[in-house]
Order: structure tokens, then C-alpha cells, then sequence
């Protein structure tokens, strides 16, 4: 059988479903395009780690087409798909130009959710690509560095307060290496300031951290947070946020509070091309945007449609939501290549049916949660189980050793070597450009 003649999968999003549907199919009769507007695979859980100078990007990504270059029958475009034609099985790219599918594996993710409040995300970033480490990281080391040479107290103290909202799994573990790096790391690195005098604030809305755990852990969690210095306030609802204030309100009384940097860790909403594929396979949406899909995780009008992961809205046999974690995705994939297969081959399929190998959050050194199997944990174990799980995952054998030895290393010796500040630079007027002539 020639390619020719072989059926064309598409491949939109080169995150752990689409990867692990590609890897899956790796050596089948089937053609696969991969689409990505990135030229990389990105592990996303550990993008709080680059946030906070624990790891550099190059530690937790890696390309597309190495990862797929033992398959000869799979190509990588590195472009963006801005529309689909389900009834003439088109995907339309950035230039205007189309391709032809037989199956289309749709996981493109999806974008922070600021319920209404859009002009937050200039003062309070989330963190869902690279860029946005690279720039949290930025603003958390410039207060740092402002701070160092500020002498009104005052703005000091606002220079070093940081505030997080949202205590889900990226929150809490990106507020526990934010106080590890102010109270160890930067442990006299600085002249004029102490670092440890940073304050971490973690704002959630609901009535405990890590919402979706068993309530003994989320105690734990909270304990584990406020042993490093955060401050958490539950049940308390962000107002409003500009570029140096953020207000909270709680039990209907509302406080303004000046802080150096605010970041965002709370909610996730369907993409503008998440819309536009619901609205063109007239799909039925949930509150955040994501596509209502069937058991055969494929669009109700159109089998030949696969949305996975954070885009995908699955229910369990049991009622419950598909968690949008990594696992869910991976398991996503390799569902959907195998369907794949069985439908050229004339076979039945089955639906998905999700396997929950547990929950896994990291507070800091030896301290994080775990539910994995029924079993409920904390302290070093579960942080030996995370750390485990998380190099596991991780794309390639170079980037694993790469980040078990940085890992060790920083164990150790508490330094984090990937502090620099780059990207956005305000030079300061009142200093000498190299191109202006001495006086």
C-alpha cells in the first residue's frame, strides 16, 4: 500500500494528546500531519518551575520532529490552523491554504479564564507557554532587584509582595517555589534588602486550597504552604486588578492591597479556534468553552472529529468530569489511535474509559500531597512519588537525566541557576546609552 493510499490523520496541537496519539501510530498504514504552531513539545506541569529559575525551558521541552523522526510516514508543519470545513474535511491554515483528512485529532488546549476581566491579564499573567515562565519569572526577579536598590520602605514592602490567584495545582506549587526562592535561594545574595521578607499571599475563592482533594489533604497542603511563609486566604473573591493593586472582597468587606507582582493561576476557557470548531461542527459547549463530546471522544455530527484533552469536555460512567491533567491526555491519545485504527480495519470501538492513577501536587522540599490508588499522602513520599511521576512523563531520556540532575543538584544545595532576567528591558533614562557621546 502506497501513501498515497493510505488514510490521512491531522494532528492540531502537539501537546501530550496529540503526541501521544502520533507515538501511538507510529509504526501503522496511516499518514499523520502534525500541526503546531510551536516547534516543540511542552511539559506544561512544570512550567512553575521556570517561572521561579528552578529549570531552564530547554529542560522541559523538546522538538516535534525528533520526537516523531523514526516515523517516516509522519510530517511536521509548524503552522497555525485558524478554521475547519467538517463537511469537506478541510483544516484552513494561517495563509489561507487547506489540507485533506480522513480523521481529524483536534488538541489544541485552552487559554486562562478571568471570567469577564480581560484587561487583568496584562498585570496578572497566567501560565500556559513558555513565554508566559519567561515573563513571570521576569517580573518576580525584577521586584526583587527593584527592591534592592528602592529606599522608601514603603515601596519596598509593596516591591516584595507577590500575590497568586487561584489554589488549584499550579497556584500552590508555584506560591511554594516562590517562598522557597525567597527564603532560601536568594539567602544572602542581596546587600540592601533580605529576600526572606518577601511575602507570598495566595488568594482562592473557594473555602480551601486544592478544592478538588480529599479535605485532610487540602489541610495539609495549607499547613505545608504557611510553614514556608505564604499567607492563604480562602474564601475570598479578587474585585479587581491593575498594574500595582490587586482588591479582594471576603465576608462582603473588601481591602486594596499594593503588590510588585500579581499572577494568575485561577480558571481555564476554550480558545477563539475552540469556539469556531464547536460552532462549525455545531457542538455543544460547557461554561469554559470546551466541546460536550461523545463517549468515542468525537464530535456528535462528525465521527471522523476527535477533540481531546483540555479542549474536550468527557464524562465517566459514573458522571464525573475527565480531569484536565496530563495523564487524561496521554490516555486521550493513545484511545483515539487505536479507535482510529480499528474503524480503517472495520472493527467496533469502545468508548474511552479513563483509568485514575491519582492527584499529585508539590508545596516544596519533601513536602507535597498525593491520592494515587485510594491511598492518601503527604510529606517526602508523596514528594518522592510526584518527582517520579513528573521525570517519567518527561518526552525524551536527555531531558529526563537533565532534570533528575538539576533536580538533585537543587535539592542539595537549594540554588536554582536558571535566575535571568530576560525578554522586556526599560533601559533607565538617567543612565548612558553606549551609542550617546560622553559629555
Amino acid at each position: 500500500m502506497t501513501d498515497s493510499t493510505l488514510k490521512h490523520l491531522v494532528i492540531v496541537g502537539g501537546g501530550f494528546a496529540g503526541l501521544y496519539a502520533a507515538k501511538t501510530l507510529q509504526k501503522k498504514n496511516i499518514r499523520i500531519t502534525l500541526i503546531d504552531r510551536r516547534n516543540f513539545h511542552l511539559f506544561q506541569p512544570l512550567l512553575y518551575q521556570v517561572a521561579t529559575g528552578g529549570l531552564s525551558p530547554g529542560d522541559i521541552a523538546y522538538p516535534l520532529r525528533a520526537v516523531l523522526k523514526h516515523n517516516p510516514r509522519a510530517r511536521v508543519i509548524q503552522d497555525k490552523v485558524v478554521d475547519i470545513r467538517p463537511a469537506s474535511n478541510e483544516v484552513v491554515l494561517r495563509d489561507g491554504g487547506t489540507l485533506q483528512y480522513d480523521y481529524l485529532l483536534l488538541a489544541t488546549g485552552v487559554r486562562h479564564q478571568y471570567f469577564g476581566n480581560e484587561q487583568w491579564s496584562e498585570s496578572a499573567p497566567g501560565l500556559k507557554t513558555i513565554e508566559d515562565a519567561l515573563e513571570v519569572r521576569r517580573r518576580i526577579l525584577s521586584a526583587f532587584e527593584e527592591a534592592e536598590r528602592c529606599d522608601d520602605p514603603q515601596r519596598r514592602q509593596q516591591l516584595l509582595r507577590f500575590v497568586i490567584v487561584g489554589a488549584g495545582p499550579t497556584g500552590v506549587e508555584l506560591a511554594g517555589a516562590l517562598a522557597e526562592l525567597a527564603q532560601y535561594t536568594m539567602k544572602r545574595n542581596f546587600r540592601h534588602i533580605n529576600p526572606a521578607d518577601a511575602e507570598v499571599i495566595l488568594v482562592e475563592g473557594s473555602d480551601r486550597v486544592l478544592p478538588p482533594y480529599a479535605p485532610k489533604l487540602s489541610a495539609k497542603a495549607r499547613a505545608a504552604l504557611e510553614s514556608l511563609g505564604v499567607t492563604v486566604r480562602t474564601a475570598t473573591r479578587v474585585t479587581n486588578i491593575d498594574d500595582t493593586t490587586i482588591s479582594l472582597e471576603h465576608n462582603e468587606q473588601t481591602e486594596t492591597l499594593a503588590a510588585g507582582t500579581i499572577l494568575w493561576a485561577a480558571g481555564v476557557k476554550a480558545t477563539v479556534f475552540g469556539r469556531r470548531v464547536a460552532e462549525r461542527t455545531e457542538t455543544e459547549t460547557d461554561r469554559a468553552g470546551r466541546l460536550l463530546v461523545t463517549p468515542e471522544l468525537t464530535v456528535p455530527k462528525y465521527d471522523n472529529i476527535y477533540v481531546l484533552g483540555d479542549l474536550a469536555h468527557v464524562r465517566q460512567k459514573n458522571g464525573a468530569q475527565v480531569p484536565g491533567v496530563a495523564p487524561a491526555a496521554m490516555q486521550m491519545g493513545r484511545y483515539a489511535a487505536k479507535s482510529i485504527l480499528a474503524r480503517i480495519a472495520g472493527k467496533p470501538t469502545k468508548p474511552f474509559n479513563y483509568f485514575d492513577k491519582g492527584s499529585l501536587a508539590v508545596i516544596g522540599r519533601n513536602a507535597a500531597i498525593a491520592e494515587v490508588s485510594g491511598f492518601k499522602l503527604s510529606g517526602f513520599f508523596a514528594w518522592l512519588i510526584w518527582a517520579f511521576i513528573h521525570i517519567h512523563f518527561l518526552i525524551e531520556f536527555g531531558n529526563k537525566m537533565i532534570v533528575s540532575m538539576q533536580w538533585g543538584w537543587n535539592y542539595l544545595t537549594r540554588k536554582r541557576g536558571a535566575r535571568l532576567i530576560t525578554g522586556k528591558f526599560t533601559p533607565n533614562p538617567d543612565v548612558e546609552r553606549d551609542s550617546e557621546p560622553a559629555a
